[in-house]
This record gives C-alpha cells, sequence and structure tokens, in this order.
C-alpha cells in the first residue's frame, strides 16, 4: 500500500488495482511537481477569466467593478471566484472550474483568496442549492430573497420570487474576519 521507494501513499486507483490482483505488482512512480499559486487576477489578466466562464454562462470581466481571484497550475488558470460591486452591494459570483481540473480543491482555494481579500465588505451570493455547505464554510447562511440589495436581487429577477425553482438559494456573509 506504498511506494517501495519512499514513504508517499499509493493513490486509491494505483492502491485498489493492486489489491485486486493476486501476483506482486511493480509500482512505477513518476515524480510530478505541480506549482500552484493562488491569488488575484490582474485587469490584463480578465480575458482569461472570461475564456474559463465560456463554459460558465459566458460571463464577462469589468476591471471597473470587479476582483477577480485564480488558481494557477504550472501558469495555467484552472479556477476562478468573482467579487463583483454592485451600487448597494458586494457579489460573489462566477465561482468556476472547468470539468477536468475539478476534484482538487481549487474552488476551495480561489474562494479561500476571495473571502481573505473581501472579509471587511458583507457578501451576497446566488448560490446553487447543492453548493450551501460548501459556502457555509466561509461563513455564508441562507437569507431570504427579501434581504439581498435591490441591484442583487435584480439578477435573478426572472426568477419572479421563485428561488426555489432557479435552483439557487440566496445568501451573504456578514463582514468579519475570515478564519479557515
Amino acid at each position: 500500500r506504498r511506494d517501495a521507494a519512499g514513504p508517499a501513499p499509493l493513490g486509491s486507483v494505483t492502491s485498489a488495482v493492486a489489491g485486486c490482483v493476486r501476483q506482486p505488482v511493480l509500482v512505477l512512480a513518476v515524480s510530478i511537481h505541480l506549482e500552484i499559486e493562488t491569488r488575484e487576477l490582474r485587469s490584463d489578466e480578465f480575458g482569461l477569466a472570461e475564456e474559463i466562464w465560456i463554459d460558465y454562462h459566458e460571463l464577462k470581466a469589468d476591471p471597473a467593478i470587479d476582483r477577480i481571484f485564480g488558481v494557477f497550475v504550472n501558469d495555467e488558470l484552472v479556477s476562478i471566484a468573482r467579487c463583483r460591486r454592485h451600487p448597494d452591494g458586494y457579489e460573489v459570483d462566477g465561482v468556476f472550474t472547468p470539468a477536468r481540473f475539478r476534484g482538487r480543491g481549487y474552488a476551495r482555494r480561489s474562494m479561500d483568496a476571495l473571502v481573505e481579500a473581501c472579509q471587511h465588505d458583507t457578501l451576497y451570493m446566488h448560490s446553487v442549492r447543492n453548493l450551501v455547505d460548501f459556502y457555509g464554510k466561509y461563513g455564508f447562511i441562507s437569507i431570504p430573497e427579501s434581504d439581498l440589495p435591490p441591484t442583487i436581487r435584480a439578477r435573478f429577477a426572472f426568477a419572479l420570487g421563485e428561488m426555489e425553482g432557479a435552483n439557487v438559494q440566496p445568501m451573504h456573509r456578514i463582514a468579519g474576519r475570515f478564519r479557515r
């Protein structure tokens, strides 16, 4: 169950395969080093976020009102989260990781950076219902739609007050220190 060349545990797939065979199995470990950087994007990098958002509602970025936080793996942007300034509040949206990069904690890293940087402002969002618990770890709590600032509430006006039918849950995070 361990890499013979060192103390690293085998991956779950490799371990399962090795556990299924009757003959001894030699597993060659290939050293892989990923350089992972989490940071706020510069305005000249907003096009990278828009490329990722092509698969997520084709969102557009505006340097005048947006702060975008991303995770870069070997200099490739793999996950993003946006905080958009509205006239009456700050909205978290555009949290997205392309399918091929999911399951590695990149969305968590981008949200960590966003909440850390924006912790002094009350943040609002429309969470997809199956992610309410994920955002709850950042201090977001469910609120009635009527508690959203008007310009943020207007983004889902098409739902006509039926947030459940739109599969979203309004949430907010009161300004305050972020502790992971």
